[in-house]
């Protein structure tokens, strides 16, 4: 299975920044197409105070600080030279953390959705939304957040694609900020299973696909939970595609770019449970040739490799 969508994740809140200006990311788009990636999803258009575009309304009613960039629009100008497709992520006001409260990311994205559009919606490129909320279980208000967001952000464009990337709530699923690798409280696949048709019933129609992250259980648990997936995203008619995470969480120090095997073993993972996308969380970071890490373009021609059919 090829990796044909990456995030872009230039808010960096986790990984370090690489401080690229329109150069640098050109070139990186340039090395994405090279090895077939067609769509682009920017992982969130803020976080916090901290975001990518000179919003009016997230200056004026969130203290927001102007970006020297518009990335959104420097993003939209690369995406249509390429000929991908741009995803929009939503804003994360980081209140939903401090809270558990999602009342508050529906009502910034209200006016940012609407912002958005006006500004940017005659792009050739722009293509869809991402609902940047991320959950892993049946969160409270969460279904509710999604088919609201979702059905705005399709009213607003015609019916453009939405998407989410929830993460499994498996041993793995451990605070970035924590020192541990593991936990012990993960959940089993008939809870999953369970959880996520309710999910998937009330988004149904408001959400067009799911790609969940594949980090957070063991591989050796990947097709058991894929198979559900595909099931539930079937049922609901949602389409089924993998985020898979192209940094490794099973080392201390986080995050760094993943052990091309791992990497293989997702792929082939998502591709028997009959998957329908393969997205990277994320290429600019952990796969690309020109990245902070020496180990991301090296794991660029173990890729190259394995598409061509030389590594098996």
């Amino acid at each position: 299975m090829k990796i044909t969508g990456t995030f872009i994740d230039e808010i960096s809140h986790d990984i370090p920044h690489q401080n690229w200006g329109e150069k640098e990311w050109d070139q990186d788009f340039a090395h994405m197409k090279h090895i077939g990636i067609d769509t682009v999803i920017m992982i969130r258009s803020g976080y916090r105070k901290f975001i990518t575009y000179p919003s009016n309304y997230l200056m004026a009613n969130y203290g927001c600080y102007r970006p020297s960039t518009d990335l959104v629009d420097l993003f939209l100008r690369l995406a249509d030279k390429y000929s991908m497709k741009f995803y929009f992520g939503l804003y994360d006001s980081g209140i939903y953390w401090d809270t558990g409260n999602l009342q508050h990311e529906i009502d910034a994205n209200r006016y940012v959705v609407d912002e958005v559009w006006a500004k940017y919606g005659h792009y050739r490129s722009f293509g869809g939304w991402y609902v940047s909320t991320e959950i892993s279980r049946k969160t409270k208000g969460a279904t509710e957040a999604f088919r609201t967001l979702g059905m705005q952000c399709k009213g607003i464009s015609n019916g453009l694609p939405t998407l989410i990337s929830p993460w499994i709530d498996g041993k793995k699923a451990v605070m970035a900020s924590s020192a541990a690798l593991s936990k012990e409280d993960a959940i089993s696949v008939k809870e999953h299973e369970e959880e996520w048709g309710e999910i998937f019933e009330g988004i149904s129609g408001a959400i067009d696909a799911v790609a969940f992250q594949d980090g957070h259980i063991d591989y050796d648990e990947l097709p058991a939970f894929f198979e559900v997936n595909k099931k539930l995203a079937d049922r609901f008619g949602l389409e089924c595609w993998t985020n898979v995470e192209s940094f490794d969480r099973d080392m201390p120090i986080k995050f760094l770019p993943i052990k091309f095997d791992k990497l293989r073993l997702k792929l082939e993972a998502a591709a028997n449970a009959g998957y329908d996308k393969a997205i990277t969380f994320e290429f600019s970071h952990f796969m690309s040739p020109q990245s902070a890490y020496i180990q991301a373009g090296h794991l660029y021609n173990r890729y190259q490799e394995y598409q061509q059919g030389s590594i098996i």
